[in-house]
């Protein structure tokens, strides 16, 4: 599947072939603080057909529990979080962040990783009163 996206203020903008298959949900508690939320929703795209179209990310290097370098790229001016990859010169895969791709509504969920970290709620989702509009 074809995407395309960027960040929040349009400094960066990319496209990618994706497979949709490969949307997932990391619960990690380094995915939780650096949203500043309960999760990421993430969807994999190979260095062949990721390819940023506008701007420059700023990247931030973070050494995961396992010991593993992971590289964090965020708009160096709104700070939306576009991918994160390997902490190398050439990434063999970028895990972008589905909130920054314009066909987000077709990208469901097919895996949840990291699940020991989720926050209990999460799960539970279903039961909380929803609100269409603001009032």
């Amino acid at each position: 599947m074809k995407i395309d996206g960027g960040c929040h203020c349009g400094y960066i903008t990319y496209e990618a072939e994706i497979d949709p298959a490969n949307v997932g949900v990391f619960h990690c508690t380094d995915c939780q603080q650096l949203t500043g939320s309960a999760f990421t929703t993430f969807v994999y795209a190979g260095k062949e057909s990721f390819r940023l179209l506008g701007g420059k990310p700023k990247l931030y290097v973070k050494t995961g529990e396992s010991g593993a370098k992971r590289a964090q790229a965020f708009c160096p001016q709104c700070g939306s979080r576009i991918y994160a990859s390997a902490a190398v010169p050439e990434p063999e895969r970028f895990n972008l962040r589905v909130g920054t791709i314009r066909q987000r509504r077709e990208l469901r969920p097919k895996t949840q990783l990291w699940c020991r970290s989720a926050l209990d709620w999460v799960m539970d989702l279903g039961s909380v009163k929803q609100v269409l509009r603001d009032s």
